[in-house]
């Protein structure tokens, strides 16, 4: 499963309250059923962490490394696209063959579909998908094995149908009221340009100005107690996203060659738009951990963690979740920098250095 080994996708939450003592017990209350009683509808429901089989879940097959492990499963039969459009057209040609008729009514073609479907849907494998999920009791961290929005809506669903406890996102939003007490739109909006819109858009601000420190800052190196130094860089490809009441392409992509050194990007922050995704790593002497942010989701695709040392299979979790946990830390920290700059009465003179950094980007 993805948060064993090579890499994934995340989306951190926080959890308001500790999960009930008997919280395995309400897991197996919405476990998943037995594939044998799937008919025409998706059954949903949990499993244990390790394969999307393991419906019995207790204390081995729900821990793994001190950590809850689990997926929320789900379960269809559906018969692929192709099979069902031959088996109706099978029975069309064999309709217009008995009739003498080159004419097939609408309501013959549905009939003909239903059928099919209700005779070979019970022979068709279910198909399996499956949103991992860790919890890390201690911190109350969330972490969920996707970026889709539709996953995100049914795992949240179904978790405080669970729990009764509705995790709430680990964003900038969530930083801001934890760390700061404003709301975003209580901050300055933060222009790159001076043909900027004027719009607040913390979470591309954020995007946007790690690139700009990582670059004026020899890596935007900082510390952070008590794990030791870390630098911060941006790679392609990069997303620029402008307000969608700007004139022209709202957003576009730079792949090729060094995007970062490219004039379209340069063209980009000049007319006002800011980053929206791109490609990241962040160091700590050899340790890498790398990856795609989404800004406007803070969501992380293609994540991969440092090297592990450890041999057996609960270990090897175990660090794999703690270097996920340092992950989610220096990420805080590097936000927490950027609002006390951009609170301090010294931002005037940063954004005037920001500025100064995109006119003067040299290009290629």
């Amino acid at each position: 499963m993805p948060f064993e080994h090579g890499t994934f996708a995340v989306t951190m939450f926080s959890l308001p309250d500790n999960l009930p003592e008997n919280y395995i017990e309400l897991f197996n209350k919405y476990k998943a059923g037995e594939l044998d009683s799937i008919k025409d509808e998706a059954q949903i429901g949990w499993v244990g962490g390790r394969h999307l089989l393991e419906t019995e879940i207790d204390e081995n097959t729900a821990v793994c490394g001190g950590m809850i492990y689990l997926n929320l499963r789900k379960a269809e039969r559906k018969i692929p696209a192709s099979l069902l459009k031959a088996i109706c057209k099978r029975e069309e040609l064999a309709y217009q063959h008995e009739f003498q008729t080159s004419r097939i009514p609408s309501n013959v073609r549905k009939e003909i579909r239903e059928k099919a479907i209700e005779a070979y849907l019970p022979q068709t494998p279910p198909s399996l998908t499956g949103i991992p999920v860790v919890i890390d009791p201690r911190s109350r961290t969330l972490y969920l094995g996707t970026v889709s929005t539709a996953q995100i809506d049914l795992f949240i669903e179904y978790f405080v149908k669970t729990t009764s406890i509705e995790p709430l996102p680990v964003n900038p939003e969530s930083y801001l009221a934890k760390d700061f007490q404003v709301t975003p739109e209580e901050l300055p909006n933060v222009m790159f340009s001076e043909q900027g819109d004027g719009e607040v858009t913390t979470e591309r601000d954020f995007l946007t100005w790690l690139w700009y420190f990582s670059e004026q800052e020899g890596g935007g190196v900082i510390k952070v107690e008590p794990y030791g130094e870390f630098a911060f860089y941006i790679h392609g490809p990069l997303t620029f996203a402008a307000a969608a009441e700007t004139r022209g392409a709202v957003e576009n992509t730079l792949k090729n060659g060094n995007p970062l050194c490219a004039a379209e990007a340069k063209t980009a922050l000049t007319v006002g738009k800011k980053l929206k995704r791109a490609k990241f790593a962040i160091e700590r002497g050899n340790e890498v951990w790398t990856g795609n942010i989404d800004a406007d989701l803070f969501s992380f695709s293609c994540f991969s963690l440092p090297e592990g040392e450890e041999l057996d299979f609960d270990s090897v979790f175990a660090e794999r979740i703690t270097n996920l946990e340092i992950f989610r830390t220096v990420l805080a920290a590097y936000f927490k920098l950027f609002v006390e700059t951009l609170l301090s009465g010294k931002w005037g003179d940063e954004e005037r250095k920001i500025l100064q950094w995109v006119n003067d980007r040299e290009t290629r």
